[in-house]
Order: structure tokens, then C-alpha cells, then sequence
């Protein structure tokens, strides 16, 4: 299936030209067929040799539905762009071409109706000019008359020459499907509408609604493409789904459904302003701007990057409610007060870092922007942000092919990614961090460590440390130099003293006393600990470095199986040392818990 919209001004025969090719009646209110204007979206669909079944989303033309026309024309990849011969090129003729070339559509059919009443040359050649001049010159052109019948032939050949230039559709790539009707059918419950441009859905799919009120999953009960139920649609269709256990009142026209966990949640997007047949222009003032994207309307606040060197305009936008926008889509800035199209906008990064809070840092934001093309590239995208999870790079729109190459070129960790610049800084400052400890206890625990470097998560901290070939090391739950200063002489002074006081009686560990008259505390015990001057098999408890294989060759002799008892006895020593001791001997392996409660070696 392809689908396109209609645009042009109001009572121009856009509604007839779509009867006329489909002999289905686009209108769908009695208010809209009493008056013969469209004042909502129409659908209606036909079959056409050669490119199979294309579907119309018709438009309202009237001035004060321009946001309406958005809504419809957002979501779809071409246009046919309606001029009456007896009329020729009126003002919503112009705000509608504004606003298909601020959304960048490239494809496109210039009709012109009414060729029965009027000469159809001079609205022919009028309407040409104008397109041009929004640069959309390049649409072929047909006259046609929906009374007579006259050209509908010639149309239906240039419509299937229009579809068949379309892009391929992407059925495996995750869905968006923005929301243009929503509306309550007796006994199934909450139904809406909408293009589906990427991916499939059929009954059971799980997906997230955006909204208003944020993203929560739905259910989708039942499908159904062009009146008929489906059990599978695939992208490109015009679809209907029924939402299990969704309130009518819970969605509206804007809302999107995705594929949960695909999309960024954008509250805040840099973008570039294309002008519409001229140089982009700043906008005014921070406000009174709507930003249409897809069929979603949301007003937005405008803060000015700068210019770049280019001549490109780059803004950041803050939508009122979150966005589900990647790099590269286009979107429409529009004025409602002034009723005219302001400018279009292509994504250039829909999760941007904050702006530091000094001089000429959105200038120096607007030019690192300036070379970014709106087509995702996963090293630009790396280079600019430093650090990123791979998974977020795929959210905001670059292709998890080229993520996963960029995996096995750079450093990384628990899913995160970092060039070799960020992996340097990050190295430096822990550098810094070291060099700046005490020596009785060095090195930096590694939550510590992530907050000096400037890093996410504590696991791309020894990533770091090898992508930089650092002499740092992570020792015992700490980042510390490979080479540690020995203890002081004063430490390594006291260690051999309490060795010497353990020449006689091995597993007679000095009490607290005799630590404080050395001058050992915890800090002086844990450095000569890590230095293997003494064994420390309590906080305050201390052996000589051997004391664990002295003691294992005194159990050796007590038989199969001992209790904590029959060691105090053979050790000579008191139960202070043995309940450490024989805890440190079964976390190291050497010995194990009998059934009844004893112990016996490994």
C-alpha cells in the first residue's frame, strides 16, 4: 500500500478529485457535506494498475485548519498539491506549500482541477512558479476535470509513476505510528488511526503509547487495513487498531505508538531551520511557536544557538511535553497567531548535553552542530557526546549495524562506549585523584573513582585504565599506582616488632594495647597488611605473614575432624584469635564445616 495527502486551498476540489479516483466519499461528518468543505481528515483508497492500492488522506483547506492539514500531511511521503484552474494559486495555496516544504517532502503531483471551467495554462504556470519557489519545483504537473472525467486517466498513470519513486518500506524497523483519530466503537472499545510508515503490528503487539501523559504499554487487541480486518499490517498502510483496555479519553490525535524501548524521549532537541525558498531567519522571541511533528502539535519555547559559518541556523527547542524524534526527522515551525509557517526543522540531536553556564557556550554548541548532516553517524555521534550507551545511540537513530562496528573499534563496558580522547581525560583526572591520597591509604575506591573521571558507570573505569595504557591499577576494590611506596620506615619498624613479640608464641596476637604503644591503628594495620608485613585476621587482630601455614600444619595433626576448642589447645592461643583464624582459613578454601558442626581441612 502507499498513501498520500491532498493539500491546497479550501473548495478547490481536493474531496472531489479523491471521490473521483476512488468513488469512496473522503468527508466524514454531515457538517462537512452540507457545506462542502472538509473540516477534518478524510481517508479513501483505490486500487491503480501498476502500483497496487493507494490510499488518500484527505485535508481540510480552510485557514484555520491549517494544523489540521499538518496533522494529516506529517506522517506521509508525498503529496498531491491542488489548484482550481478557475481560482489559480490563493493564500492557503501558499501556507499549505510552506508547510509541505518546511516538513521536507520531496515527492509530490501538482493537479489542477476544474480544467472544464477555466483555461488550466495560467493556474498551471502561476502554481509552478510558486512551488519552485519553496523548492518544490521539481513535481510533475496534470490537468484534470472531476465533473467531466477529463485527465483522470493521465492523473492515475502520474500517481503510479509518484508511488513507484517512493522509498522502500522498512517492515523490520521499529514502529511509530502517530495517532491522527481516536474514537470509541460499542462493544470493541477505544479505536484509532493512523499511517504506519516503518514496522508491523497485528493482534497482540506490545507497544507504548506517547502521550500527554507520558509513555505507558499498550495491547493491541485487533487490526484491521482500509475497513477490512488483518491479522498482520506491514508498513506502508493506513491502519486502524483497537487498544485493549484503553480508556477513549486516555489518547488523542498526536499521541504516537512505538515499539517499546526504540525511541528517545525527547524534552529538549537541537535542530537546523531551513527557510522556505530563502535562507533560514532567527525566530523573534522564545515563544508563541507550535512545532508540528508527525500529527503531534506542541508548542514549543525557542533558545538561539547561533549562525554558523554556513550561514546555518541552529536552535535548541523545548517542547511543552516530550517528543518521540531521532536524528533526521523533519518537523514544521509554525506561527498560529500570524497564521504562517515560520520554518522547517531537521533533528540534529534529540538528547543534547546541557549548555555550561558561560560565555558564547551556545555559540560553541551551534558550531560543533554545524557539520552534522541530520543522517545518524555513530563515530559523530560518539566524538560529540565522549561517553554513551550503545543502546541510546540506536534510540536516537543510528543504525545498530554501524553501533555494533563502532563497539569493536573503541573502548567500552557494560554496554557504554567512549573514544580514546574521553578514555584520556578520564585517565588523567584519576591520575590526579591518586596522586592526591594519603599514603598510609592509598589509592581510590572505585565509586570515588567514576566521580573523579567524570564517568556514568563504575565499570568503564578499568576500561579506561586499558584503552590508555595507564600504570594505574584496580587493586582490592581500589584504583591505585601499580607501584605503590613501600610502608615507612617508622610502620615497617613496628611490623618487625610485633614479629618479634610473635617468635615465641606464634598465635599470641598483641592485644590493643601494645598496638597503640607501636603506634599501629586501623589505617597503619591495613598498609602493612597490603605491603604482606603482617596478616590481619581481624580488624584488630594480627600474625605474622606466615601464620596461616603454620596453623594449617598444626591442624594436620589433630585427626579427620576438630573443634574450635581442640585448635586453642593446639595453637596455645585464645578463642580472640581462633574464630578469626578458622574463618579466614575456610573463606580461603582450607579448610570446611563438617554435617555436626566441626571443622576439618580441605
Amino acid at each position: 500500500m502507499h498513501v498520500l495527502c491532498t493539500a491546497g486551498h479550501v473548495d478547490h476540489g481536493k474531496s472531489t478529485l479523491v471521490r473521483a479516483l476512488t468513488g469512496m466519499e473522503p468527508d466524514r461528518f454531515a457538517e462537512e457535506k452540507r457545506r462542502g468543505m472538509t473540516i477534518d481528515l478524510g481517508f479513501a483508497w483505490t486500487d491503480l494498475p501498476g502500483a497496487g492500492t493507494v490510499a488518500f488522506v484527505d485535508v481540510p483547506g480552510h485557514e484555520k485548519f491549517v494544523g489540521t492539514m499538518l496533522a494529516g500531511a506529517g506522517p506521509v511521503p508525498a503529496a498531491m498539491f491542488v489548484v482550481a484552474a478557475d481560482e489559480g494559486w490563493m493564500p492557503q495555496s501558499g501556507e499549505h506549500a510552506d508547510a509541505l516544504a518546511a516538513a521536507g517532502l520531496e515527492h509530490g503531483l501538482l493537479v489542477i482541477t476544474r480544467s472544464d471551467l477555466l483555461d488550466p495554462d495560467l493556474a498551471l504556470a502561476d502554481a509552478r512558479e510558486e512551488l519552485a519557489a519553496r523548492g518544490l519545483g521539481g513535481w510533475p504537473s496534470v490537468a484534470v476535470s472531476a465533473t467531466t472525467g477529463a485527465g483522470l486517466d493521465t492523473l492515475r498513470a502520474a500517481l503510479t509513476d509518484l508511488v513507484a519513486a517512493l522509498p522502500e518500506p522498512e517492515p523490520d524497523a521499529p514502529t511509530r505510528l502517530w495517532v491522527d483519530r481516536a474514537f470509541t466503537v460499542r462493544g470493541a472499545g477505544t479505536v484509532i488511526t493512523g499511517t504506519l510508515p516503518t514496522g508491523r503490528i497485528g493482534p497482540g503487539t506490545e507497544l507504548e503509547l506517547d502521550g500527554e501523559g507520558g509513555r505507558f504499554p499498550v495491547t493491541v487487541r485487533g487490526v484491521q487495513e482500509l475497513n477490512e480486518p488483518v491479522e498482520n499490517a506491514s508498513a506502508v498502510a493506513r491502519v486502524a487498531l483497537n487498544l485493549r483496555g484503553l480508556p477513549r479519553d486516555d489518547v488523542a490525535r498526536g499521541d504516537a505508538l512505538l515499539t517499546p524501548g526504540a525511541w528517545p524521549v525527547a524534552r529538549e532537541l537541537d535542530v537546523r531551520l531551513h527557510g522556505i525558498g530563502r535562507p533560514a531567519e532567527m525566530p523573534d522571541g522564545p515563544t508563541g511557536l507550535t512545532l508540528h511533528a508527525g500529527s503531534a502539535a506542541v508548542p514549543v519555547r525557542v533558545r538561539p544557538l547561533g549562525t554558523t559559518d554556513d550561514g546555518e541556523v541552529i536552535v535548541r527547542l523545548r517542547p511543552d511535553r516530550p517528543l518521540p524524534l531521532r536524528i533526521g526527522d523533519r518537523a514544521v515551525l509554525r506561527d498560529p497567531g500570524a497564521r504562517r509557517v515560520v520554518a522547517g526543522a531537521t533533528v540534529l540531536d534529540p538528547d543534547p548535553p546541557p549548555l555550561r553556564r558561560r560565555r558564547g557556550a551556545a555559540k560553541a554548541r551551534a558550531q560543533e552542530l554545524a557539520g552534522a548532516t541530520g543522517v545518524p553517524d555513530a563515530d559523530a555521534e560518539l566524538t560529540r557526546r565522549g561517553v554513551a550507551r550503545a543502546a541510546d545511540l540506536v534510540r536516537i537513530g543510528v543504525p545498530r549495524a554501524d553501533v555494533d562496528d563502532l563497539a569493536t573499534r573503541v573502548p567500552g563496558a557494560a554496554g557504554w562506549l567512549l573514544t580514546a580522547g574521553r578514555a584520556a581525560e578520564a585517565v588523567a583526572a584519576l591520575d590526579r585523584a591518586v596522586a592526591g591520597q594519603d599514603p598510609l591509604d592509598p589509592g581510590v575506591p572505585l565509586a570515588a573513582a567514576r566521580r573523579a573521571a567524570d564517568l556514568p558507570d563504575a565499570a568503564l573505569v578499568p576500561a579506561v585504565l586499558t584503552a590508555a595504557g595507564s600504570s594505574l591499577v584496580i587493586r582490592d576494590g581500589r584504583v591505585r599506582s601499580a607501584a605503590d611506596a613501600p610502608p615507612p620506615d617508622e610502620l615497617l619498624r613496628a611490623a618487625a616488632a610485633v614479629r618479634a613479640d610473635l617468635e615465641a608464641a606464634p598465635f599470641t596476637a598483641p592485644n590493643a594495647d601494645r598496638l597503640a604503644e607501636l603506634g599501629l591503628g586501623a589505617k597503619e594495620l591495613a598498609v602493612l597488611e597490603r605491603a604482606g608485613e603482617l596478616l590481619r585476621v581481624a580488624p584488630d587482630v594480627v600474625l605474622a605473614p606466615d601464620a596461616e601455614d603454620r596453623a594449617v600444619e598444626v591442624l594436620r595433626g589433630l585427626g579427620p575432624t576438630f573443634t574450635p576448642a581442640d585448635v586453642r589447645t593446639a595453637l596455645g592461643t585464645s578463642r580472640r584469635v581462633v574464630v578469626p583464624l578458622l574463618e579466614l582459613l575456610a573463606k580461603r578454601g582450607r579448610t570446611v564445616r563438617t554435617p555436626d558442626g566441626d571443622h576439618r581441612l580441605r
